[in-house]
């Protein structure tokens, strides 16, 4: 089939390289190059490099709003898009533009988590599990008819970086079921029983709210591992926690306060305790907490924040 790719980040990538091996993709539709770093150089998605290095047209309009991308988009004469993480809407012409529409490779089992950060808010909800939906595209946010889904469980130990990963796979293997058997395949409505929103993730959800219970905090810990991170601050300085245990205990202490313990960076939260087991420096490469502290000592009794 001629196939039109539209994605823009590293989770994409894998379901470009599938398509290439059984498809004509006759164009790539990527976010516009950022400009980053000092010298304000341009940076090109991922999936627009990984097109360049497969020789594929790439494009990247701001919008497919207007007439003159939709005619572009349209005149291509593909059979079908294939959409994943792109990150642009799509407006009903370029919905309809194909013969066998625009299939989205969601990284959530829908309907539950639509939106744009589903694999953080699954770990962050305390989800046991997690997974691709196929779905046929609508104009409504995440909300088309459902085609094929494949699941992975969310263990007590998963990270965004690991449950990104392995959707990733799982998601550039459906793709190619799904293509493979368009004609046949049985469409299922959503419901709206049991939808959440995987809302964007917004910078101040970085640093870490020790009011909230320790288990909270855990989970958060792990979502936003790698990225984009969570912290402190402990005497003027920026703290990065990679790993943490939570524990249900009442300590007895204000949230925020650092525990006398014997076991390591021990913190009062609003209900339990986190023991923070790998940190970051301001400046430093990140290690375990007995590495830190033999060099670095957190005062106990007094806060961070």
């Amino acid at each position: 089939m001629k196939v039109v790719f539209m994605g823009t980040p590293d989770f994409a990538v894998p379901v470009l390289e599938n398509l290439v091996k059984e498809h004509e993709v006759i164009c790539v539709y990527t976010r516009a190059p950022k400009e980053a770093g000092r010298g304000q150089k341009e940076s090109k998605t991922p999936v627009h490099l990984k097109a360049e290095e497969l020789g594929i047209e790439v494009r990247t309009p701001k919008t497919l709003r207007n007439e003159k991308e939709q005619a572009q988009f349209k005149a291509l004469d593909a059979d079908v898009a294939v959409v994943a993480a792109y990150g642009l809407i799509l407006p009903k012409p370029v919905l309809e533009a194909f013969p066998k529409g625009c299939l989205n490779t969601h990284a959530s089992l829908l309907p539950r988590w639509r939106g744009a950060a589903p694999i953080q808010r699954a770990i962050e909800a305390g989800d046991e599990k997690s997974g691709v939906t196929i779905m046929q595209m609508d104009e409504g946010l995440d909300t088309g008819d459902m085609l094929l889904k494949g699941e992975v469980e969310i263990t007590d130990t998963t990270t965004g970086g690991e449950l990104h990963d392995a959707l990733s796979v799982i998601g550039a293997d459906l793709i190619m079921e799904a293509l493979r058997n368009i004609d046949n395949l049985q469409a299922e409505k959503q419901t709206e029983e049991g939808t959440c929103y995987a809302a964007k993730i917004e910078k101040e959800e970085s640093r870490l709210d020790f009011s909230l219970p320790a288990i909270v905090l855990e989970r958060k810990i792990r979502a936003f591992n790698p990225f984009p991170g969570t912290y402190f601050e402990y005497n003027g300085e920026r703290f990065k926690v990679w790993e943490a245990e939570a524990f249900t205990e009442v300590s007895g202490y204000a949230p925020g306060t650092i525990i006398p313990n014997d076991a390591g960076l021990l913190i009062a939260c609003g209900e339990g305790m986190l023991l923070v087991t790998k940190i970051q420096r301001q400046g430093k490469k990140a290690m375990a907490i007995e590495e830190l502290l033999r060099g670095f000592e957190f005062e106990a009794d007094t806060l961070v924040s």
